[in-house]
């Protein structure tokens, strides 16, 4: 770790709303070290070699050929990452592993088979088993010899996960759990050799359990039909008085609910990781497109139109990766202070992702929405031929889908969002009431009009002021609702897209600040056009919510007050975005590819 690391004090989760960030403090994706700039540079050659040649084969679930594809990918490392060294893995840091998400996300079903695999099908025993599991599992797991998947969905139990009806019941030697009911929506279900499965002990205790392929009573459904990802594996599981040694239990009997929702915590990153590298390889293709597609005798490139909107597929893919590696690095930071502190590998990491739930519901939301807003206006600059399956276009539409749905649907996260952040400031986590009195009482002072001539001051008063408007309306939405807000569920999700928002403009701000700081202005005209017109925009996205929120709660002369206040906070400075937007896509249009 830098010295930087060591000396200065991390955000806790959530705290970034209370609390500057400075450009040193923010780790952004152009610190990558050369050596995680040749595993992206792999990531990349694994793709162009062994995926996209075979992307027809894949969607028509060739027996053996995705299995296959993930032991290449053990074969070269890609797999193991960020497994600790004892088992055979590389012990590599959080943001290199976000690296190998992102770089591979592009690879369609094959992204999904990989991102189950090393996450949700290898994680839990990582963090959960036994020395003895770990030792029988993780090294045939990191190295692709074996596939791993996980079974928590039910039929009836979706983002209800503890709603789960499957049962297990100790048998009566003591040397089998005796499981019954059904999974489905199983990704790698139809190959994997190992699966973490959760059912109900006695039919009441939540628990989780290493099942392996082939266990007697343990059998499998056919290949789901699906509107995308037909290459990944999708199946329903089932157990019919299925015997798992007791030796299998993994974790404690009625902790189950720790084991999934540590779990998806870094599954919602390395989601938000995936979708960035699938929207940055759908625009390039556009990109490429738009240039070689004539009409009116000239490249349709050469439109504003379609300058418009390859500029602002750019922007959107900068910002998230923007927000996704300053998460990462703070996950990274709080594995190495936990385990500074003593606490196992296993234990460190978890506390890293569980201390940034928030940011990890965050990216999760608004990465899955850039992937779907690329492929749908990419389908759009393709015209017909991007409804046409010779395309990629239609294939990266349909595979987008899935991604707002799965690690819990993007209405959950939302709600999540501002739920998680209210009960960590009512347990004392999280210091919100009183920088949210501090916004009541500026709001009734007069303004301060004083000019503040240093870099990006502008900028900086914006960012600012769209976090008072986020505490002014969630302080104001739980004065009023009190406990009843956590049934409003249209305001919870108003003041979430406003702190999303929020959090993805500081976030590319701090990156293009240390950006001029380390090349100059001159170096980085591209970047700050970026970043302004995001501001731009996002302000008003800000304000939409915070109207949309306040009007739903508040009425007569304290509605009247709070509206003022917001409308004061969401004023951004005007700015040319059309010219910024046109800039942008001319740089992609010189590269023919997305470049940033």
């Amino acid at each position: 770790m830098s010295t930087a690391t060591e000396t200065r004090k991390a955000l806790k989760g959530g705290e970034w709303l209370i609390k500057e960030s400075t450009p040193a403090d923010t780790f952004t994706a152009e610190g990558f070290t050369e050596e995680q700039l040749m595993i992206r540079d792999m990531c990349n050659q694994f793709l162009d070699a062994e995926v996209y040649p075979n992307l027809d084969r894949i969607d028509s679930l060739e027996p053996g050929l995705m299995k296959s594809l993930v032991t290449k990918a053990g074969e070269q490392g890609l797999l193991a990452t960020s497994f600790p060294e004892e088992y055979g893995g590389l012990g590599k840091d959080f943001v290199t592993s976000t690296i190998i998400n992102e770089y591979l996300g592009a690879g369609h079903s094959f992204s999904v088979a990989i991102a189950a695999h090393t996450g949700i099908g290898t994680l839990p025993i990582l963090y959960f088993g036994t020395p003895e599991q770990k030792e029988k599992y993780i090294p045939k797991l990191i190295t692709g010899e074996w596939a791993g998947a996980y079974g928590l969905t039910e039929p009836n139990s979706g983002s209800d996960a503890l709603g789960a009806k499957t049962t297990a019941k100790l048998s009566e030697d003591g040397k089998y759990y005796i499981l019954n009911g059904q999974k489905c929506w199983i990704t790698n279900g139809g190959f994997a050799q190992v699966y973490t499965v959760f059912a109900k002990v006695d039919g009441d205790k939540f628990t989780g359990f290493i099942v392996d392929r082939g266990t007697e009573g343990f059998t499998q459904g056919p290949e789901e039909k699906k509107m995308g990802i037909k290459g990944s594996s999708t199946v329903q599981l089932y157990f019919q008085d299925c015997k798992v040694p007791v030796e299998n239990l993994l974790g404690e009997v009625g902790k189950g609910h720790r084991i999934a929702f540590n779990i998806l915590n870094i599954g919602r990153l390395k989601l938000c990781a995936a979708a960035i590298g699938g929207a940055r390889k759908s625009l390039s293709g556009t990109v490429e497109y738009a240039k070689t597609r004539e009409q009116f005798k000239q490249p349709i490139s050469n439109f504003g139109a379609i300058k418009h909107k390859l500029a602002e597929m750019a922007i959107r893919i900068y910002v998230a990766e923007s927000a996704l590696y300053r998460t990462a690095k703070w996950i990274d930071e709080k594995e190495h202070e936990l385990l500074a502190s003593g606490k196992p590998f296993s234990e460190a990491l978890l506390g890293g992702a569980e201390e940034y739930a928030i940011e990890c519901a965050m990216l999760k939301v608004y990465g899955s929405e850039v992937l779907d807003y690329v492929v749908d206006e990419g389908v759009q600059v393709h015209g017909g031929n991007g409804f046409s399956a010779e395309y990629n276009a239609s294939r990266a539409y349909r595979d987008s889908r899935i991604n707002r749905i799965y690690e819990g649907t993007n209405e959950i996260n939302r709600l999540l969002i501002l739920d998680m952040t209210l009960k960590r400031a009512m347990g004392g986590r999280l210091d919100l009431m009183g920088p949210a009195m501090g916004v009541q009482k500026e709001l009734m002072s007069i303004p301060d009009f004083s000019e503040d001539d240093t870099p990006f001051a502008s900028e900086r008063k914006l960012i600012a002021n769209l976090k008072k408007a986020i505490l002014m309306a969630s302080g104001a939405a739980v004065q009023k609702l009190m406990m009843k807000i956590e049934n409003e569920q249209e305001i919870l999700m108003n003041i979430s897209d406003m702190a999303i928002e929020t959090f993805n403009a500081e976030s590319v701000l701090l990156r293009v600040m240390k950006m001029v700081e380390e090349k100059g202005e001159a170096n980085s005209q591209v970047y700050l056009d970026m970043m302004r017109t995001y501001l731009y925009d996002a302000a008003d996205r800000v304000n939409k919510s915070g109207k949309d929120a306040i009007n739903a709660f508040a009425d007569g002369d304290e509605q009247k007050m709070i509206l003022i206040g917001l409308k004061r906070f969401t004023k951004a400075e005007p700015f040319n975005t059309k010219d910024a937007r046109r800039r942008i896509a001319d740089q992609m249009i010189a590269a023919g590819k997305y470049c940033f």
